[in-house]
């Protein structure tokens, strides 16, 4: 049986690389004979989907499950619908999570670890739609529409009339 596994490098002695779309290689390891393939992870520098390549990638190089850290849920969902096994919170290295699979001591999950990109808070530095600018309650809005002293609003103190 095929896995795929995150890697920072190309052998079996490498550690875990915790994030799935972002890995710099995965490691195809045959379990019957613990023969492997590196493949270097193309879409780690994409400014989005990076998961669902990782996914799509892993899937094409005939893996049947994958081990990683952290997956997000678009790549998840394309892991689960392709039938892959994901077993997530793992670390160490890549021949240790391997013999572990083998000995039934990793359990895998249909569920991401981490939520997708578009719905975590970041800070905004846009203007945003406060008062500021005078926009209080006052009569004109705040915003000087007093008219000066023979103008349109205010008393007419000290107007002469």
């Amino acid at each position: 049986m095929k896995i795929a596994v995150s890697s920072h490098g190309k052998d079996l002695n490498s550690q875990i690389n915790p994030r799935f779309g972002r890995c710099e290689y995965f490691l195809i390891v045959n379990t019957d004979d613990m023969s492997f393939e590196a493949i270097e992870n193309k879409g780690a520098s994409l400014s989005g989907g990076a998961g669902i390549e990782a996914a799509l990638l892993v899937i094409s190089k005939g893996a049947k499950a994958v081990i990683t850290d952290n997956c997000g849920p678009k790549a998840a969902q394309t892991l689960s619908s392709a039938g892959v096994d994901l077993l997530v919170d793992y670390a160490g290295t890549v021949k240790d999570a391997i013999e572990k699979y083998k000995s039934s001591d990793l359990t895998s999950t249909k569920k991401a670890k981490s939520e997708p990109a578009e719905y975590i808070q970041r800070p905004s530095f846009d203007r945003g739609l406060g008062m500021g600018a005078g926009g209080g309650s006052g009569r004109r809005g705040g915003r000087g529409g007093g008219g000066g002293r023979r103008g349109l609003g205010g008393s007419n103190r000290g107007s002469g009339r």
